[in-house]
């Protein structure tokens, strides 16, 4: 009986320690993925819950892409701040988490008529002369969208460990067209064609309403 009481009390206080060194615990982790580089910070305030902010951004690209009579070169930046609480179901690393996320996602672009004197929008014709340059902002998401995921943190245990996230945010498309003649003040049917233009071009990429969310990264507890 003494013996069982003994093996009894010495579980109860190991497991009594391990909630203790998983609860309060501080982790700092350098991360990297779709929205870009930087840092994560999170707090578990008990065995089971967590609080985390982070910040990444950096990510940017430059490309071409051609739109009908129509050819682009533009850059895409991206940069999202995130707010979650974290819950870990097994009190170990693996969590789910769900909050907002601040993003800033933008893309903007430069057109040019591809045969270097006329565009076309809608069942319209204008010249090169009329328009000059085509240019374009698209936003994927800013302000403020729910985000929701699933992934691992090693906040359960002292020292370095292991970070991945995979999660969808909301996103809120809006495309804007210009000319840099500013021909759309002038011309009120090229100012309904390029409307026409910017609602077709939300149409195809908002066929998507959600951005993934994929980060990777080292951390440490503290």
């Amino acid at each position: 009986m003494r013996r069982t009481f003994l093996a009894a009390a010495a579980v109860a206080t190991l497991g009594a320690s391990s909630l203790a060194q998983a609860a309060n615990e501080l982790t700092l982790g350098a991360v990297a993925g779709t929205t870009g580089a930087g840092a994560d910070l999170s707090w578990r305030f008990s065995d089971r819950w967590g609080v985390s902010a982070r910040y990444t951004g950096g990510l940017s690209w430059s490309g071409d892409f051609d739109d009908d009579d129509i050819e682009y070169a533009g850059d895409i930046d991206l940069r999202a701040g995130a707010m979650t609480l974290d819950y870990y179901p097994f009190s170990g690393g693996f969590f789910f988490t769900a909050g907002v996320m601040l993003p800033d996602m933008e893309a903007n672009a430069t057109g040019r008529a591809r045969d270097g004197m006329t565009y076309e929008l809608g069942s319209n014709t204008y010249t090169a002369d009329q328009l000059g340059e085509v240019r374009g902002t698209v936003t994927l998401a800013d302000s403020v969208q729910p985000y929701a995921g699933i992934g691992y943190r090693k906040s359960h245990r002292n020292g370095f460990g292991f970070f991945g996230e995979f999660g969808v945010m909301a996103t809120n498309i809006d495309v804007s067209l210009s000319t840099s003649n500013d021909y759309e003040s002038a011309d009120a049917q090229f100012r309904d064609d390029l409307r026409a233009e910017e609602r077709r071009i939300k149409d195809d990429i908002d066929k998507l309403p959600f951005y993934p969310v994929a980060l990777i990264g080292v951390t440490y507890t503290f």
